[in-house]
């Protein structure tokens, strides 16, 4: 039978103070986790944040304006499989104190004005419905409105298959207004972390001008053993890693969470925002061949319900008048 010392001063330590590390499986207060950004100071493994935390890392005191924080998914299918989607939402909502996956607002980087969409994974695998597709649709709006950077930190499992085709329109609807952001010289800076996958991934997370990328992320459009089935090969250990990106040129830079603020300031500094009377093309001009050049000409082509629906504004000369001829541009003079 053990000694029990009555003065002794150890004290009883429940598990939920302590964090294991998964990659090096050491041992650590979440106290001293929380005054290393939530990194392992043994292996440098960076755990999962969540939105209040990254607001607290990137920007600067109280300058955060939360925008359309109301907004709440409702269930338009009626989709029920082990539990009705309502009663995951429920859930998520008292699990995380969140509305939804994804947060928006206007905030403050070293002076720098920027619209910032963040998300977090513990909201249902961070997935993307109609409401975050929605909310990250007003943040680009928002930044060409007021003519300042969008930052967008993605932490995502993809598409949420709770709401079907309608999550699917989401990549469309927050790609488009990417490309007047572009056409108006607004830079968009997408931070990846870990996870960043699926249907996020495959539309605005991989369009940005600048994309970093937080270290060992996972970073890809399908699981490793689907993507391995699909190309019918097997594939490199590690082939979906921030690493792997870097080395093959999708992720410009991997920044530790210790120098990510000072890697967003630096970045604002060299990419300013385009003067408004700069004769850059305008959205409804020209449009390119990358990805979101095409969705913009289609719903130039398919009219007013398609524009509506991916958040494009499309202006059409009366039947009986002829359309104006584009103006030249600096892609013509090339």
């Amino acid at each position: 039978m053990p000694i029990k010392f009555p003065f002794s001063r150890r004290r009883e330590v429940t598990p939920e103070a302590w964090t294991k590390c998964p990659t090096c499986e050491s041992q650590m207060f979440n106290r001293q986790l929380e005054r290393t950004l939530r990194v392992c100071p043994t292996c440098g493994h960076h755990f999962r944040m969540g939105i209040g935390e990254r607001i607290e890392l990137l920007l600067d005191d109280a300058s955060f304006e939360e925008r359309d924080a109301g907004l709440e998914s409702g269930d338009p299918l009626g989709f029920h499989d082990q539990k009705p989607y309502t009663d995951r939402l429920d859930a998520a909502r008292t699990k995380t104190g969140l509305r939804e996956a994804a947060v928006w607002g206007i905030g403050v980087i070293d002076g720098h004005r920027v619209a910032i969409g963040l998300f977090d994974f513990r909201f249902m695998g961070g997935s993307m419905g109609s409401v975050v597709g929605e909310k990250l649709a007003r943040c680009f709006e928002a930044a060409l409105v007021e003519r300042i950077p969008a930052i967008v930190v993605s932490a995502s499992g993809g598409a949420r298959m709770q709401e079907g085709t309608l999550s699917l329109l989401q990549l469309a609807k927050t790609t488009a207004p990417l490309t007047r952001l572009d056409a108006a010289g607004i830079p968009f800076i997408s931070v990846l972390t870990d996870p960043t996958t699926g249907g996020v991934l495959a539309s605005f997370a991989s369009l940005g001008d600048i994309i970093l990328a937080e270290p060992r992320a996972l970073i890809g459009f399908a699981g490793a053993r689907v993507a391995s089935g699909t190309v019918g090969e097997e594939l490199p250990e590690g082939f979906q890693s921030a690493e792997s990106l870097l080395e093959h040129g999708f992720v410009d830079a991997i920044v530790p969470r210790s120098e990510l603020r000072t890697t967003l300031s630096r970045l604002l500094r060299l990419l300013p925002v385009a003067p408004a009377e700069d004769g850059l093309q305008t959205a409804g001009e020209a449009h390119g061949w990358g990805p979101i050049g095409v969705l913009s000409g289609i719903a130039e082509r398919l009219g007013t319900a398609v524009s509506e629906t991916i958040g494009i504004e499309v202006e059409r000369p009366p039947a009986d008048e002829p359309a104006a001829p584009r103006e030249r541009t600096r892609e013509d003079d090339r």
